[in-house]
């Protein structure tokens, strides 16, 4: 398949003379699915069907990527079967009867880059709760987390020097995600300029965000904090704790990030602990977390 791939990506810059960043979009769209398929045992192109393409779509809806990213997906992969048909490499094209994706109706708020950075900015990092709130941004954006997971984490679930974080999802399923270094470093600082002022011995426990009482931020408490950054910075969109989420899946896929990755950093697979280490090599999540994502 990766014959068949670089053959194209041939053809679309001496025969299409397509630039360099279109090419590259379209060669990390394609991987993507080449990833998919290899993962089912499936490396002759003959030997793909329509169901496969179906599942390999249903699975980009269900990590929430932008409408916009859906479209390109299925304009990559669709131009790459078309090649391969005229090419006579497969004697039938199985997306022919597909249709672009359509997500639900209600598509997810996701926040451009730029979005991103100027909510990020917004804390004054020199306050006790401005510094907690830089923390719980980055920690948000850079791990993909839903609220309820940031909400009860535990400073035992960090692992800093390791770059990862343990994450309690739905279903108390345990997931390994990695955690970029701008979020190391504001967790870092939370820890030691912030949390001890915040704690109250017999309220705060493990727990890792508090609020000014010293116990666990609430998830209306983490809206609040959201809320007011958004409007701060300006932003019109409608922002809460998952449009969080969404931006980080959509900016990781939107910049080549192998999708079995950003699945199990966002826990959707459901594998257990183990098959976290027999299924995913640790080291290469993190590397395409370093590599893709904007803050890495």
């Amino acid at each position: 398949m990766e014959t068949f791939l670089k053959e194209y990506l041939s053809f679309l810059k001496l025969e299409r003379n397509l630039s360099g960043n279109t090419i590259s979009s379209y060669k990390n769209d394609i991987k993507s699915l080449l990833h998919y398929l290899s993962e089912r045992g499936i490396s002759d192109p003959s030997d793909i069907t329509f169901s496969h393409l179906i599942e390999f779509f249903k699975t980009l809806s269900e990590i929430c990527l932008s409408n916009s990213t859906a479209a390109r997906y299925f304009s990559s992969i669709k131009s790459f079967f078309k090649y391969l048909f005229e090419s006579k490499y497969i004697q039938e094209n199985p997306i022919e009867r597909l249709s672009s994706p359509k997500l639900s109706k209600n598509l997810p708020v996701v926040l451009t880059v730029e979005e991103i950075d100027s909510i990020l900015t917004e804390p004054n990092v020199k306050s006790k709760l401005g510094l907690r709130d830089k923390a719980l941004l980055e920690l948000l954006y850079a791990c993909g987390l839903r609220v309820s997971e940031l909400i009860n984490l535990k400073i035992s679930n960090l692992f800093l020097k390791e770059e990862v974080i343990r994450v309690f999802g739905k279903g108390s399923k345990e997931r390994i995600v990695p955690i970029g270094s701008s979020a190391i470093t504001w967790i870092e600082n939370y820890l030691l300029k912030s949390r001890p002022l915040l704690e109250k011995k017999s309220k705060s426990e493990n727990i890792l965000l508090l609020n000014n009482r010293g116990t666990k931020l609430s998830r209306m408490g983490v809206w609040k904090i959201i809320d007011k950054y958004t409007k701060t910075a300006a932003i019109k969109k409608d922002v809460h704790p998952h449009t969080f989420r969404h931006s980080f899946a959509t900016h990781l896929l939107e910049g080549g990030a192998d999708l079995r990755a950003v699945q199990e950093m966002l826990g959707h697979a459901d594998i257990s602990t183990t098959q976290i280490y027999t299924h995913i090599d640790r080291d290469y999540i993190k590397q395409v977390h370093k590599d893709f994502h904007p803050r890495g």
